[in-house]
């Protein structure tokens, strides 16, 4: 038997998210993806191969480099990101090429949703390759108003 407060419901505790800044999350997302590309991948190009050596090598090779690339994602570097978009751009170059000469799409779908995740915005903070918005302007760096001040007699006319 439960012990409920009278009334008969018990309280809900609310759910709490572990205290991650949210760069970890949206890394965590794009390593996810590479893993979930690296199984489908697998689970279709293998029996796709149609048991010539040739597609089986290149399956497993494209395999083991997207599992490389899982790793070096997880890190969150600025040349993970870039290696991971240079990886995607082949991987998406090659599935669609593969597409349109055999038919076959094992893994492209996932290399296109991994290649838009990545060029977001959000995800390429996370990695730190673009620049974070800025409250104050560098005290080293020439701004707006300072140019302003010199020119226009301190306004901005617009």
């Amino acid at each position: 038997m439960r012990a409920t407060k009278p009334g008969g419901q018990r309280p809900r505790r609310p759910f709490i998210r572990p205290p991650e800044e949210p760069g970890r999350l949206l890394v965590r997302l794009v390593t996810r993806l590479v893993v979930v590309q690296t199984i489908a991948a697998a689970t279709v190009g293998l029996p796709f191969s149609k048991r010539q050596l040739s597609s089986i090598l290149i399956t497993l090779a494209m395999v083991a480099a997207l599992c490389v690339l899982a790793f070096l994602v997880r890190s969150g570097t600025k040349t993970a990101w870039l290696v991971a978009l240079g990886f995607e751009v082949a991987f998406v170059a090659y599935g669609l090429s593969r597409f349109f000469a055999a038919r076959y799409l094992g893994g492209t779908l996932f290399a296109i949703i991994t290649l838009g995740t990545l060029v977001h915005p959000a995800v390429a903070r996370a990695y730190g390759v673009a620049p974070h918005r800025a409250q104050e302007e560098p005290p080293d760096e020439l701004g707006l108003g300072d140019a302003a001040s010199d020119t226009c007699g301190g306004q901005i006319l617009g």
